[in-house]
């Protein structure tokens, strides 16, 4: 989980967004897809998601710097029907093809009903969560998730088999935040010693975490051309190891979309009066608490942790650049 850093320094995210769409372009990053970059990192650091917030330009940078990802990557259209669309990152970070397939199947399924983007060929897509909040600011439903290059060895742990395994899914709701489930499904087994626990008490969960992961690596990996051999790379480029995969639907296709949403919305009204799962002081929905962050970030500044400020820093002395505090 994502919890704001006990110990920290109040940013405004504007300064935030400055430094890293300054940083992207001292490596060549065109200005607009800079500043696509930037805002997408912001927006998450502004709902606590500092995970894949700002502080990924620290790497990014570097991998672009030293041509690990295309720094000037020119996007392709590969294949599309009217309910899909296939776009090709050329080598680049994913965030680029992942927005532009996005926007173009909201427009499918506006028009059609439902529609699904594919992208291949790119490094880190950053947060599923990002594309299912595009979807839904057109009243869409959504699933989001991605695949990475594996090169899995006999012997290894099962759990390598599921990979980075993100996704997210999207619901609207009309006086709520939405619902922004958004998460990798093995994120809490990378540790040794607490899978092992876990396993013995729970195998039944922490099996069904490694199958979700499994299904990310095959829809968001393998269904993207990426493949399964790691000694043979798929593309060109180094970090392009990646793939993702975004279906968004429209609600009218099974029942009126405004009654969904008040539906939704008394859904949610109604888990805020459950009691809380142990340790937690109040319940909340999906996205529920980022949504809250978010209004208290954007008036206070972004709380930048020490880990956040070091890697800010490193990779500002890396470009000669001056850090925004």
């Amino acid at each position: 989980m994502n919890r704001p850093p006990e110990e920290h320094i109040r940013v405004e995210a504007p300064q935030l967004q400055s430094f890293v769409s300054t940083a992207a372009q001292t490596v060549g990053l065109p200005q607009e897809k800079a500043e696509l970059l930037a805002a997408l990192l912001t927006k998450n650091d502004l709902r606590g998601v500092f995970s894949h917030g700002t502080e990924q330009i620290a790497t990014y940078a570097i991998l672009m710097r030293d041509k690990k990802l295309n720094n000037d990557p020119q996007l392709e259209v590969v294949k599309e029907s009217p309910v899909s669309v296939l776009v090709d990152g050329d080598g680049g970070l994913g965030y680029f093809p992942a927005y532009d397939g996005t926007q173009r199947a909201i427009e499918k399924a506006k028009d059609v009903g439902m529609a699904a983007m594919m992208s291949r060929n790119h490094g880190h897509f950053g947060a599923a969560g990002i594309y299912a909040r595009l979807a839904l600011e057109h009243d869409l439903v959504c699933y989001v998730t991605s695949g990475h290059q594996l090169n899995l060895q006999p012997g290894n742990p099962i759990f390598q088999a599921g990979g980075g395994s993100p996704m997210a899914f999207g619901v609207p709701t009309s006086k709520h935040p939405p619902f922004v489930l958004d998460f990798g499904a093995l994120h809490d087994l990378y540790n040794g010693d607490l899978r092992r626990e876990l396993a013995e008490r729970a195998p039944g969960l922490v099996l069904r975490c490694i199958g979700m992961g499994e299904i990310c690596q095959a829809w968001g990996g393998l269904l993207s051309g990426l493949g399964i051999d790691g000694e043979k790379p798929r593309w060109t480029w180094p970090g392009a190891n990646q793939g993702s995969l975004v279906i968004v639907l429209r609600i009218d296709l099974f029942t009126d979309t405004e009654t969904f949403k008040r539906e939704v919305d008394e859904y949610v009204d109604r888990i805020h009066t459950l009691e809380p799962l142990c340790g937690l002081e109040q319940t909340h929905i999906p996205g529920g608490i980022e949504a809250e962050r978010e209004a208290l970030y954007k008036n206070e500044g972004v709380p930048v942790g020490k880990r956040h400020r070091e890697l800010l820093e490193g990779v500002a002395a890396e470009l000669g650049l001056e850090v925004p505090w």
